[in-house]
């Protein structure tokens, strides 16, 4: 199951489950849209994988199962 982090790791906005702007990589690593695009170019700066739309979990899943609180930022973040 995804974790779901609350933030983006490169610029903390914040990322609350149901926001289409976070992307994810395999990993879980997690990125706002913006950070995505203009900042990574799509690649993941932790695991080089490819940042996607993080898929939003169904209201009545949420509740059973919410996401995580845990947040990582890594300011100063940039591909290799």
């Amino acid at each position: 199951m995804l974790q779901m982090r609350p933030g983006c790791e490169c610029c903390d906005k914040d990322l609350p489950a149901d926001s289409p702007e976070a992307r994810i990589c395999s990993f879980e690593c997690t990125f706002c849209a913006t950070c995505a695009q203009t900042v990574l170019n799509h690649v993941c700066p932790n695991c080089g994988g490819e940042l996607l739309p993080r898929p939003r979990r169904p209201e009545a899943a949420l509740a059973r199962h919410p996401a995580s609180t845990e947040r990582v930022y890594r300011p100063g973040i940039r591909t290799a």
